[in-house]
């Protein structure tokens, strides 16, 4: 007999009306220039898509009595362009209690090409296999003429406390609707795309944005951040410098005594950065991360890509003997890597804002309760 799940169908209570506020529009003393988005889509030709599984909207796909509350975020760094070109990426792994594929080529190749798709654990393999699938169909000719390979990005964090990971839901149909959806514009926070189950200082997580500008010499470039949030316990949560999460101790994760959760960060860039210099700005993530509280706890998978969309180019495969590439001067990072700390910082917060409340799968019993952002205001004096 399946286990039955009693709140299968009840709809997750809410604490506070289905509009939220961002974090900014509360207030919170947060620095830097955004772009007109503060998203990732502020990076000019980025485009992201996402779908989402919930059982609370159609009670059949809970077909083993568990609800499911689940998704699929991806990312196309150079949009729909079915010309193949690579962008220069770099990527660091700050614990490594979980899985980005790929990482191994960008740390030696230093480039990707393709999707980036975020989802849960367990369904690496048929986002893996949406992401072929459509670089195969995409660039079919090129693929077929030269013998090219597909080496697509996929990460992941655990939903299993608010989705039945185990079994299965998520599909490569489900992950090529991710891939299919992605447009330029505004991008869904909060319980959306891969962060639809995730859980983050115990209060509901998932994906969040936002970005920075930043004035080299006079020219305008943008940072952007999109991360999904599934980390931390609440009494480490900081805001701006306050340490928040000590005094809003109520409705914690129950027995939730060590971290379990992950986090996936995406940094994306217009300004023409290196390899290398993609790397160190993915270890800034780690900073960024630590802004809101979080040590990089030991269960936690904090995995980190940057990428720039400059120095467009066609694959090295299909390149000539020489390749030129116009770099940022190293002594000029700084605000580069500020803006990226920024940018993370107020994503997480973003996605801590977005969310809504959801029922616990396991156990079948309670709630996972979204940040109260007029308790969140009141608590830090704004």
């Amino acid at each position: 007999m399946m286990p039955q799940n009693t709140l299968l169908t009840r709809p997750a209570p809410t604490s506070q009306p289905a509009e939220k506020p961002r974090a900014r529009d509360l207030a919170i003393p947060l620095q830097g220039t955004t772009g007109p988005l503060n998203a990732i889509t502020d990076v000019a030709g980025i485009e992201v898509g996402m779908m989402e599984l919930t059982s609370a909207q159609d009670p059949a796909l809970a077909t083993r009595g568990i609800q499911v509350q689940t998704g699929v975020t991806a990312i196309l760094p150079r949009g729909h362009d079915t010309t193949p070109k690579p962008v220069w990426a770099g990527q660091f792994s700050l614990n490594g209690n979980g899985e980005m594929t790929g990482a191994h080529w960008v740390r030696d190749g230093g480039w990707l090409c393709g999707p980036i798709l975020i989802t849960n654990s367990h369904a690496i393999g048929p986002a893996h296999s949406a992401a072929v699938r459509w670089m195969v169909e995409t660039y079919g000719e090129t693929w077929e003429s030269h013998h090219l390979w597909a080496m697509p990005v996929i990460a992941e964090t655990y939903d299993g406390v608010l989705n039945d990971i185990n079994g299965l839901h998520i599909t490569e149909t489900h992950a090529r609707a991710a891939i299919d959806s992605a447009r330029a514009g505004p991008v869904r926070e909060g319980n959306s795309g891969g962060g639809a189950g995730m859980i983050c200082y115990e209060f509901k997580g998932g994906t969040g944005t936002a970005s920075r500008v930043i004035d080299i010499d006079g020219t305008a470039f943008t940072l952007g951040a999109l991360v999904q949030a599934n980390h931390g316990l609440r009494p480490w949560l900081t805001v701006a410098g306050q340490a928040v999460g000590a005094q809003m101790m109520e409705d914690r994760i129950p027995d939730m005594k060590t971290e379990r959760g992950s986090i996936i960060v995406i940094l994306a860039t217009d300004l023409p950065l290196s390899p290398s210099q993609l790397e160190r700005l993915s270890r800034r993530a780690s900073i960024g991360i630590g802004r809101s509280g979080s040590p990089g706890g030991n269960n936690s998978g904090d995995i980190f890509l940057a990428f720039s969309t400059a120095n467009e180019m066609p694959l090295p495969q299909l390149s000539g003997t020489w390749r030129e590439m116009r770099t940022l001067n190293d002594e000029r990072l700084d605000p580069v890597y500020l803006a990226a700390v920024e940018a993370v910082d107020e994503s997480i917060l973003n996605a801590l804002c977005a969310a809504q409340d959801v029922p616990f799968a396991r156990p079948a019993s309670g709630v996972c309760r979204a940040l109260n952002t007029e308790r969140l205001a009141e608590v830090m004096g704004l």
